[in-house]
C-alpha cells in the first residue's frame, strides 16, 4: 500500500468568500476530508476506532499558503502520516493546482482521546498503529503558542452547527470565528501566508469563548481564547492562534 494517498477536489462556491477564494476554513476541511478518507484506508476511521472508544483529536496545526485556489479550480491533495512520537501521530498534507504548482502545504499533530472520559490515549496504550514516512519536505513540527494579553476582546457561544460527531467545536469552526474578527475591507486586500493554530481544551455546545486579538502592522493576527471555569474566577484556554497576512493582487 502506497503511504501517500492522493484525492482530487472541486472548489466550488460553498469553500469560497465573497472574493472567490478558497476560506481558510475550507483549507482545514479539505485537510480533514482527505486524511479522514486515508484513515479509512489504513483502518484508523471514526467508526472502528468508535468500537474501541477512541476519537481523533488536532492539538495543533501549521499551514503554509502560497496561493488560495478559487471557485471552479480542481486541486490535488496529497497526504501522508508522518513517524508517530510518544504522544501523536503527526499528518502532512500538501496541495497543488492543476498546473501541478503548489497552493498550500499543512502540518497537524492528532491524538487519540477516550471517547467517553475524553482524556489523550498514547500511541503506546493505543493498541492503533500508523505506519509513517518521512519525504524531507515536511513542515515542522508547530510549538506551543504562549498565553497573551491582548487588547481587543470578543466573545462568541458555541452553537449546533459548531459541532462534529465528536460532540466539539471542529477544528475548522475555529478559523471561520478567527477570519470573522476582521472585515471584509481587510480580507479584500489580503491573504492568509501563514497560520499556526494550537487547540488547547474542547469548545462544547453552550460554552461562551472569549477571544482577545490583535493586528499589528505587519499583518500579523494573534488570538488568545479561554472559556471561565466552574471554580469563581478559573478560566480554561481554548484555543492560541497566529495568521500572518501579506497584500494581495486581486
Amino acid at each position: 500500500m502506497e503511504p501517500i494517498f492522493q484525492h482530487d477536489f472541486l472548489i466550488n462556491d460553498a469553500h469560497v468568500d465573497c472574493f472567490g477564494r478558497l476560506k481558510p476554513s475550507m483549507l482545514l476541511f479539505f485537510c480533514q476530508e482527505i486524511a479522514g478518507q486515508h484513515c479509512r484506508i489504513l483502518g484508523a476511521d471514526y467508526d472502528t476506532l468508535a468500537q474501541k472508544n477512541l476519537i481523533w483529536a488536532i492539538i495543533r496545526q501549521k499551514v503554509q499558503i502560497t496561493r488560495l485556489p478559487r471557485s471552479g479550480e480542481t486541486i490535488r491533495i496529497e497526504t501522508w502520516p508522518m513517524p508517530t512520537t510518544k504522544v501523536c501521530y503527526p499528518r502532512s498534507t500538501v496541495a497543488y493546482d492543476a498546473e501541478g504548482h503548489e497552493l498550500f502545504r499543512s502540518i497537524g499533530m492528532w491524538v487519540l482521546m477516550d471517547a467517553k472520559s475524553r482524556a489523550m490515549v498514547l500511541p503506546g496504550k493505543s493498541g492503533v498503529t500508523v505506519q509513517g514516512l518521512l519525504t524531507g519536505t515536511e513542515l515542522a513540527s508547530p510549538g506551543s503558542l504562549s498565553p497573551k494579553t491582548l487588547p481587543n476582546t470578543a466573545s462568541r457561544r458555541v452553537c449546533f452547527t459548531d459541532l462534529d460527531r465528536n460532540g466539539h467545536m471542529n477544528n475548522t469552526k475555529y478559523l471561520e470565528w478567527i477570519s470573522d474578527l476582521l472585515p471584509s475591507a481587510f480580507h479584500r486586500d489580503r491573504d492568509p501566508r501563514e497560520f499556526t493554530v494550537c487547540y488547547h481544551t474542547e469548545a462544547r455546545e453552550g460554552d461562551e469563548l472569549h477571544m482577545g486579538w490583535q493586528v499589528d502592522g505587519e499583518g500579523l493576527l494573534q488570538v488568545e481564547s479561554w472559556k471561565d471555569g466552574p471554580e469563581s474566577g478559573a478560566y480554561h484556554r481554548v484555543f492560541s492562534a497566529q495568521v500572518r497576512y501579506e497584500a494581495n493582487v486581486l
